[in-house]
C-alpha cells in the first residue's frame, strides 16, 4: 500500500484524463521525470497503474477530471489502494487550458498536462467516493427513481397530448392528478366511447364501479361518462383495431412505471427509516420522502462541509456578479453546483410557502410584500426561500436536531402606563 502518512516521503504527481475507452495518464515523479502512457478502463490496466505507482515509492497524489461515471471505478481502486485522489473541475480545467496554451484546442495529452499543472498548484476539489462514504445505495436508488419518473412523464405526455384527443377526448377533464390510478385502469378497460356505449347504462355502471375508486360519487360520475360517450368527438375506432391495442399497451406501460415508482418510494422509506438525517429532513416543511432521499443521495454526508456557505455553493445557491470597468453586473445565482440538489430545495420551497405558520412562508410574504403580483419578484422570493431551506437543512443535520416549529404570537399594542404622578393627579 502507498505510504501516505510519512511526512518526508517523496511526493509524486499523477494526472489522469478520463474517457470512455482510453485514459491518458501523465506521471511526474519527485525528481521531475515524466511518464506518459495510455490505459483502458479494465481491471488489468488499473492494477498495472497501481503497481507502477507503488514501485515509485513515496507518496502519490492523483488528480482526475470526473467524466460521467467512467472515473469512478479507477478512483475507487486508487482510494482502496491507499492513494490520495482529488478531482479537477471541468469548467476550471477549460479556463486554465485556454490561459495556459492561449488556444481553445484540446486533446487528451494536453488535458492531462493541464490536470497535472492544476494538481501541483492545488487547484483541486475534494473527491468523495459514494461507495466508501456509505451512500452509494441511496444514490443509486435516487437516480433510478429519477430515470423512472422521467420515463413516466414522457409516457404521460404521450397519453394526454396524443392518445386522449384521438380516442376519448372527453376523459381529459377527469385527469386531475398524476396519481390517478383509477383513470388509467378505467381507460384500459374502456379506451374509446364505443367500448362504453356497447353496454347499457346499468351494465356499464356495474362493470366500471370497481375501477373508479371509493371516495367519489360513482353512479353519478359513471352516468355522466356514459351519456358523454354518446356524442364524443373521438375518431371512430373499431373495438379490436390495432390502434386501440397500441393505446392499451401505452396505458399498461404507464401503469407499470407507476408501480415501479411506488415500489422505489416504499424501498426508500424502508431503507432510511432508522436514519437520523433522513428523519430530521422529513421534519422540514415541504420536504417529503423523495426530496429527503434526493438531498442525502446528492449531498452525501453534509457534515463534511465546514460552513453553510460551502454547502450553498455546492448546491449552486451562491451569488456571483460580472463586473468590469464601469460595467456593474447584478448579482445572480452562479448555478455551478449540483442541479438536482437545487431542484429538490426549489420544489420543497414551493410546497413550504403554501403551508401556514412556518418561517419560510413568512420570508416569502415579506419578500413579495411590496408588489405581490410581480412575477419576477415572486421568482426571486422563491429562490431566496429555497436557499434558506438549504441552509436550514445543513444546520439541522450538522447539529443532529429536527426542525423547530416556533410560532410567534402577534404582538398586541397596549397603551403605555402613565407615570404615578400623572395618574395621581388625574385621579
Amino acid at each position: 500500500m502507498a505510504d501516505t502518512n510519512h511526512p518526508i516521503a517523496a511526493l509524486h504527481w499523477v494526472a489522469i484524463d478520463v474517457a470512455r475507452y482510453w485514459n491518458a495518464v501523465l506521471v511526474e515523479t519527485a525528481s521531475g521525470q515524466r511518464h506518459r502512457f495510455r490505459m483502458t478502463n479494465s481491471a488489468a490496466d488499473m492494477q498495472h497503474l497501481i503497481d507502477f505507482l507503488r514501485g515509485l515509492g513515496g507518496r502519490c497524489r492523483v488528480g482526475l477530471e470526473p467524466t460521467g461515471d467512467y472515473h469512478r471505478p479507477i478512483a475507487h481502486r486508487l482510494l482502496t489502494a491507499g492513494f490520495d485522489v482529488v478531482s479537477i473541475s471541468s469548467v476550471a480545467q477549460s479556463r486554465f487550458r485556454e490561459a495556459m496554451f492561449n488556444s481553445w484546442d484540446k486533446n487528451d495529452p494536453k488535458d492531462a498536462a493541464v490536470i497535472l499543472e492544476m494538481l501541483k498548484q492545488g487547484r483541486v476539489q475534494r473527491y468523495v467516493d459514494p461507495l466508501l462514504a456509505g451512500h452509494h445505495d441511496i444514490q443509486e436508488l435516487s437516480k433510478t427513481y429519477y430515470q423512472i419518473s422521467r420515463a413516466r412523464t414522457k409516457v404521460q405526455h404521450a397519453i394526454i397530448n396524443h392518445h386522449v384527443p384521438l380516442y376519448f377526448p372527453e376523459m381529459h377533464k377527469y385527469w386531475c392528478s398524476t396519481r390517478n390510478e383509477w383513470w388509467v385502469k378505467f381507460m384500459i378497460e374502456f379506451p374509446t366511447p364505443a367500448h362504453v356505449r356497447q353496454h347499457t347504462c346499468e351494465e356499464f355502471i356495474e362493470r366500471a364501479s370497481a375501477l373508479v375508486g371509493r371516495r367519489v360519487h360513482r353512479v353519478a360520475k359513471l352516468t355522466e361518462i356514459w351519456e358523454t360517450a354518446a356524442d364524443s368527438g373521438a375518431l371512430p375506432h373499431d373495438l379490436q383495431s390495432v390502434a386501440v391495442q397500441t393505446f392499451r399497451f401505452t396505458l399498461r406501460h404507464y401503469q407499470q412505471l407507476n408501480d415501479l415508482r411506488n415500489q422505489l418510494e416504499q424501498q426508500a422509506q424502508d431503507l432510511l427509516a432508522n436514519d437520523a438525517d433522513y428523519n430530521n429532513l422529513m421534519s422540514l416543511p415541504g420536504v417529503g420522502p423523495i426530496t429527503a432521499l434526493t438531498i442525502l443521495a446528492e449531498a452525501g454526508n453534509l457534515r463534511r462541509f465546514g460552513h453553510h456557505r460551502q454547502f450553498l455553493k455546492f448546491c449552486g445557491f451562491d451569488l456571483a456578479k460580472s463586473q468590469s470597468g464601469v460595467h456593474r453586473g447584478r448579482e445572480q445565482l452562479s448555478k455551478r453546483g449540483n442541479a438536482r440538489l437545487r431542484l429538490a430545495f426549489w420544489l420543497a420551497a414551493v410546497v413550504a410557502i403554501r403551508i401556514r405558520e412556518n418561517s419560510f412562508r413568512e420570508k416569502y410574504d415579506r419578500y413579495v410584500s411590496t408588489n405581490p403580483t410581480d412575477p419576477d419578484l415572486k421568482r426571486k422570493a422563491l429562490t431566496a426561500v429555497a436557499a434558506k431551506m438549504a441552509r436550514v437543512a445543513y444546520g439541522m443535520i450538522k447539529k443532529n436536531q429536527p426542525y423547530r416549529r416556533v410560532f410567534l404570537a402577534r404582538l398586541v399594542r397596549r397603551p403605555r402606563p402613565l407615570p404615578r404622578g400623572r395618574g395621581a393627579a388625574a385621579g
